[in-house]
């Protein structure tokens, strides 16, 4: 009796096609690429057929709006959308870096400022008008750099402040003086007092208040006070303000940045405290 036989084949003589891995034969899906769902980007929905431009993107989802005005949410599912016919994974669009917070002064703000310790060296201003504004605008940075501002009750008091404040190479004085102008008071002042350890910078103005911008206050100009009248009475009754105070008190609400003063002020602050900083001394 005839048995039947199966002829096995070989190894290593199999007519295998797709060699030993059968999922080589198959050919390779490239990853989706990746589109920031920013707006106006094109993308379509494969399944529905909603083609629109991105209008709005939240943590996980996309709203697409179509030619019509008609609007539709998503998923922001990989791979859920064509963008010019590719497979495409609408991701959420980085935060764009935010721009350095800026001080009064212009300088890039401290985050988290905590107090530091006082230097020696010291910013002297003529009155209390004075310090108020030159805090307004540049507090910020004097707190960064550790330098106190004091009002002298006058540039008068310069002389024997220094006599007693006795500055140095680490006690360095810088000196903020009204009206410093060739032929006045004081400039004669600051000629007798100057030296390698003080520095005098002032504005041209009469005084504190007409560094202030006048746009700043909403006037045209600061009004011209006829000469022997001091200068604040003749403003306050120029502009109909009872008294200086008062006056004051409307100028230092209107200075909120560097912008509002004049450039011979900030030129000169920023010298001062340039001067009083260069050397690293701390009380």
């Amino acid at each position: 009796m005839r048995r039947n036989t199966i002829a096995w084949p070989l190894v290593g003589y199999a007519d295998d096609r797709y060699g030993h891995d059968i999922l080589a034969a198959r050919p390779r899906t490239a990853a989706p690429q990746q589109v920031p769902a920013e707006a106006g980007v094109v993308a379509e929905d494969p399944l529905s057929g909603f083609c629109g431009a991105v209008v709005a993107c939240a943590t996980n989802s996309v709203i697409l709006e179509d030619r019509f005005g008609k609007r539709r949410e998503f998923p922001l599912a990989p791979g859920a959308f064509l963008v010019d016919g590719e497979p495409t994974t609408l991701v959420r669009p980085q935060a764009a870096p935010r721009a350095p917070t800026r001080s009064a002064s212009g300088s890039v703000a401290v985050a988290g400022l905590r107090a530091r310790t006082a230097r020696a060296a010291r910013i002297w201003v003529e009155g209390i008008h004075d310090a108020e504004l030159v805090e307004r605008i540049w507090g910020h940075d004097l707190r960064v750099e550790g330098v106190v501002v004091e009002p002298l009750g006058g540039l008068d008091n310069l002389p024997a402040a220094l006599e007693e404040f006795r500055p140095g190479p680490t006690r360095r004085v810088g000196v903020l003086a009204d009206h410093l102008v060739a032929g006045s008071k004081e400039t004669r002042i600051a000629a007798q007092v100057a030296g390698p350890s003080v520095l005098i910078a002032g504005h041209p103005y009469i005084d504190i208040w007409q560094a202030v911008r006048p746009s700043a206050l909403g006037i045209p100009a600061w009004p011209v006070v006829p000469r022997g009248q001091d200068w604040k009475t003749g403003v306050c009754v120029a502009l109909g303000v009872p008294d200086p105070a008062t006056m004051w008190g409307r100028i230092n609400r209107s200075v909120r940045t560097f912008r509002d003063v004049e450039t011979p002020l900030i030129t000169a602050v920023e010298g001062l405290i340039d001067f009083v900083t260069a050397t690293g001394d701390r009380v």
